[in-house]
């Protein structure tokens, strides 16, 4: 089962680094492993699997996803099939899902059987083990210094000893609401959204539910066919553009990846798209109020192409931290380096694994 023996308090990387790892523990299990997930994180897991010489025993996944079909050559199975067959396995989660059914099916399975998470990035970059904690020490201890309250330092080390344990205790630990986060960001009726990776409209749906009344809203997304599914979602919306763009460091051509559905990100392969920076809406479109920033692992580029926006900003805003395993610490030196004045929350909400985990920055 999941294990319940967490330590609070203070970054002690030293004791952390002399605890199992999620990986170490399932090199040296004797238990049968059960790979949970089929999609792009199951194919990052059995990658490293190969490398450390980690051997999986089955394939299983939820019984609406389990059909007649196999993956890595293995038969996608159920989990009621796998007790019928071993005595006792360990579940190696290999997918992420925000459904509360989804969470509370976990953690009943996690009564049953030893359930671990390895951390795999979603997008390109090095995994979070111990080398790379070991290797970005300094820089993560920075962050954390940077954070302006203690859910924030709480959410930091929690998320820090989840990617390294693999036990996801420490999320469901730090987890708050959106309500809560909303109340930092405290927005008020007169504000200009400028939306980011705005998908089908969900986080402009989200904005509205807070504001109630806006002056403008720009939504950009990248995909075209989840941006038709924004341009309709708009439709009704008063002072609503919607752009169907990429967002990076400068004006230029990317080649998109569409297959992720809503993690579409730049590739070196795919379709051609238009990226535009912030500068560029800034100078197009006017100042913004309050920025959202969901863009699919590009997010350092997107404050490398705001430089203008920055300055002398008062901006609100809301940026996810979990696209790659340096995110949640270079995301928050990069932000203190543009703009010393903003205080920085950092909060996550209820999920598999540790995505939809956000730094929220004001100045007051």
């Amino acid at each position: 089962m999941i294990s319940n023996h967490y330590k609070g308090g203070g970054l002690m990387f030293e004791n952390l680094i002399n605890e199992i790892s999620s990986w170490e523990f399932l090199k040296s299990t004797p238990l049968p492993i059960a790979v949970y997930g089929t999609g792009n994180g199951a194919d990052r897991v059995f990658e490293e699997f190969d490398r450390l010489g980690i051997v999986a025993s089955a394939i299983c996944a939820s019984d609406g996803f389990v059909r007649k079909r196999t993956f890595r050559g293995f038969e996608v199975k159920s989990i009621s099939q796998l007790e019928n067959e071993f005595d006792d396995f360990v579940i190696a989660l290999a997918f992420a899902s925000p459904l509360p059914e989804v969470i509370e099916n976990i953690k009943s399975l996690s009564l049953k059987h030893k359930v671990i998470m390895p951390s795999v990035p979603v997008y390109e970059s090095e995994i979070f083990n111990k080398d790379f904690l070991k290797s970005h020490t300094k820089e993560i201890e920075k962050a954390y210094s940077l954070l302006a309250d203690e859910q924030s330092k709480k959410v930091f080390e929690n998320i820090i000893r989840f990617q390294i344990t693999g036990d996801l205790n420490y999320c469901f630990d730090c987890e708050t609401d959106k309500d809560e986060a909303y109340k930092i960001l405290n927005l008020n009726n007169n504000e200009s959204f400028l939306d980011l990776g705005a998908y089908r409209g969900d986080t402009i749906d989200e904005f509205l539910r807070y504001a109630k009344r806006y002056e403008k809203i720009v939504a950009v997304e990248p995909d075209f066919r989840t941006y038709k599914k924004l341009e309709n979602y708009c439709d009704s919306l008063e002072n609503c553009v919607t752009l169907n763009n990429a967002i990076w460091s400068e004006n230029c051509t990317l080649h998109f990846d569409g297959n992720k559905g809503r993690g579409g990100s730049a590739k070196n392969l795919g379709v051609e798209i238009s990226a535009i920076c912030v500068d560029y809406i800034l100078e197009k479109y006017g100042k913004f109020t309050y920025l959202n920033i969901d863009v699919e692992g590009a997010e350092k580029e997107m404050l490398e192409g705001a430089t203008k926006f920055f300055k002398d900003c008062t901006s609100k805003m809301c940026m996810a931290v979990y696209h790659k395993s340096e995110d949640i610490f270079a995301l928050v030196n990069r932000i203190n380096e543009i703009n010393l004045e903003y205080k920085i929350y950092l909060r996550h909400h209820p999920h598999i694994s540790f995505w939809d985990t956000n730094i929220y920055c004001i100045q007051e």
